[in-house]
This record gives C-alpha cells, sequence and structure tokens, in this order.
C-alpha cells in the first residue's frame, strides 16, 4: 500500500481518498478505523470535583470492587466509564494487561520477566503491577520480544 500527503493551504479540513482496483478486507477495515473516531475526552472525578484528564497525564486505569480508577501523578480518580468504553478511546500507547486493568506504555519503567508465567511491570510512581497470564503473549508481541 501506497500513501501519500498533501499539503495545500486552499484545504481547510483534511480530506482521505483512497484509489484502488477493487474493495478489500484491508480496505475495508481503513475506512472503518477513519469512520469510527471516539471522543478521547475521559473525565475523572475527584473530591466531588469532575476534572478532563488528558491520555498523557494517565498512569494506568484500573478497576477495584466494580469500580474504575484512573491513576496519574497527582492522583487516583473514579471514572464513570466501563474499562472496555476507556480501552477505545485510548491509543495505541495504552495497553491491557489483565481483565481489570490498562496501563500506559508511556509510563513504564521496566518490565521483569523473571517470573514464570507473568511478567512484573513498574509504572512511574514507583507503582508496581502484574500481566496476568492471558494477557502475557500480547504484551510480548506489543514490546517485540
Amino acid at each position: 500500500m501506497k500513501i501519500e500527503v498533501s499539503i495545500n493551504e486552499a484545504y481547510t479540513e483534511p480530506k482521505i481518498v483512497i484509489c484502488t482496483d477493487k474493495m478489500t478486507e484491508e480496505i475495508n477495515a481503513i475506512i472503518q478505523k477513519l469512520s469510527s473516531h471516539p471522543p478521547s475526552i475521559i473525565t475523572g472525578f475527584r473530591d466531588e470535583k469532575a476534572e478532563i484528564l488528558e491520555p498523557s497525564q494517565i498512569i494506568r486505569i484500573y478497576s477495584e470492587n466494580g469500580k474504575v480508577y484512573a491513576q496519574t501523578a497527582e492522583g487516583t480518580y473514579r471514572l464513570r466509564l466501563c474499562l472496555y468504553e476507556i480501552e477505545e478511546r485510548l491509543d495505541k500507547t495504552f495497553v491491557r494487561i489483565s481483565n481489570s486493568e490498562i496501563i500506559s506504555l508511556k509510563k513504564v519503567k521496566g518490565f521483569d520477566l523473571s517470573f514464570s508465567g507473568t511478567i512484573c511491570v513498574t509504572l512511574a510512581g514507583d507503582i508496581v503491577t502484574y500481566v496476568s497470564r492471558r494477557y502475557v503473549r500480547k504484551i510480548k508481541q506489543v514490546l517485540g520480544i
């Protein structure tokens, strides 16, 4: 597949044109990805106040006792979305490491692969968490190991 970008001041908004000889699954996947853009805003609640959380601030998102939280350097915020809904709003720098946790790869300090069957992850703020056995293969693919 070839990709061409044309920068022209005459355009006031981006325009995407796909030139192809036939429709394929790859083209359909691209169209689907481009047309379904969920909002990337995540609102966190702390001390009866709502705050917009920038994805770059978030270290991890986890569920505990049926509630979902986002942890940042400034503190922990309660979220009113399910983990799968939040996962849809985040980019590829966030990865699910268990059924109850999503981490920011940009906030990872290191991975300890010495544990058998799982991976220990150290995040910013010296937060330690573990990749569940079910997600070890996915994490290794993301990391290229």
